[in-house]
């Protein structure tokens, strides 16, 4: 746990005082979300062993809390640093850039884990950290739409073989968002209305105010940075589902139904650094195998596919749709190889020979 902590919140220190301070306070923020964990992954290519089955964490939620903490006071921040006349224009670009890399890389993958939390108040910190991302939707489509559909075409956020990072974006933001919203309202009338306001209407109003203390910090340039802070993390995300999913599909099974979700629909990409970084996010079979599973305790199976590159890496390969399908082929190949497994049939009921 300390590993996490450290890797994950002190980029947010740094950036915090680079806001207010200026200087090398910037510059460490910024290459040690952009530089030092990628080298620290090619340097030391370690990845950690698995905990345990039934390790339990209990500071893991308190690490998640005190993450979702720092996105909710680094927003403005950013704002009234972007905004401010004491940061000279290179400053700017970088706490711009520090501050986003952070929102997506680590703000994110916390928000993540807190929407998967059964206790209220951590899920509410979930919601409220993608709603200032004016991403709130995220929080319904990903429970009740991803881990129910992924890795077959009822999922906007998994990408097709052949598809470019570029064209997947759009389609998966809308696709994402009008899914969650269908998914709420049909909740809503299996439970015959009685669930207070409706989740969009939340995300939809949290983002407002955000765009309103926006305008209170820094005016219509303040709207405009928290506008493209909220973009750089979006692009994260979006970058994060297709590399994930890129590719792999769920077989249908005889009677129409896709066969159920297993370690080889999705990648991994376990570097040491960057999963402490992104709080074991690049473990994700195994999210999907267990959504409830702390971080901390997500396993590495033999029957996972597993890409040769940091998730930082892989993502930024993605933006280049040529360089990307040049060296995902090989790898996508030998998953898409592979047959799933038979479905298990009934004691008793074994066809004859």
């Amino acid at each position: 746990m300390p590993v996490f902590a450290l890797a994950a919140l002190m980029p947010a220190g740094l950036i915090a005082t680079g806001a207010l301070a200026g200087g090398g306070w910037l510059w460490a923020g910024f290459l040690s979300m952009a530089v030092l964990v990628v080298l620290l992954d090619q340097m030391v290519p370690y990845v950690a062993g698995n905990a345990p089955e039934g390790a339990e964490f209990p500071a893991a939620d308190a690490v998640l809390v005190a993450v979702g903490l720092a996105v909710v006071a680094l927003m403005p921040l950013a704002v009234l640093g972007l905004t401010s006349e004491t940061l000279g224009r290179g400053e700017k670009v970088l706490l711009f850039l520090a501050a986003g890399s952070f929102l997506g890389q680590v703000g994110h993958p916390a928000a993540h884990e807190l929407i998967h939390r059964a206790q209220r108040g951590l899920y509410r910190l979930g919601v409220l950290v993608y709603a200032m991302m004016l991403l709130g939707h995220h929080a319904s489509a990903h429970r009740l739409v991803h881990h129910v559909a992924v890795a077959t075409p009822g999922d906007p956020n998994s990408a097709r073989a052949g598809e470019s990072f570029w064209r997947f974006a759009p389609r998966a933001w809308l696709g994402g968002f009008r899914a969650g919203k269908a998914a709420e309202d049909a909740l809503r009338a299996r439970r015959g209305g009685r669930s207070g306001l409706h989740p969009y209407l939340w995300y939809l109003g949290i983002g407002a105010l955000c765009l309103a203390a926006a305008g209170w910090i820094g005016g219509a340039a303040g709207v405009l940075v928290w506008l493209g802070l909220a973009a750089h993390a979006q692009l994260q995300q979006l970058l994060g589902d297709y590399v994930q999913h890129y590719g792999l599909t769920r077989a249908r099974l005889p009677d129409g139904r896709y066969e159920p979700v297993g370690p080889r629909h999705s990648w991994n990409t376990p570097h040491w650094a960057s999963s402490a970084l992104m709080l074991n996010a690049p473990r994700h079979s195994d999210h999907h195998a267990h959504p409830s599973r702390p971080y901390p305790a997500l396993r590495l199976g033999e029957d996972t596919p597993v890409l040769p590159w940091p998730l930082p890496v892989a993502c930024a390969m993605a933006m280049v749709p040529r360089l990307w399908h040049r060296r995902m082929r090989p790898h996508l190949k030998r998953w898409q190889n592979v047959q799933p497994p038979a479905p298990e049939v009934p004691h008793g009921q074994e066809p004859a020979h």
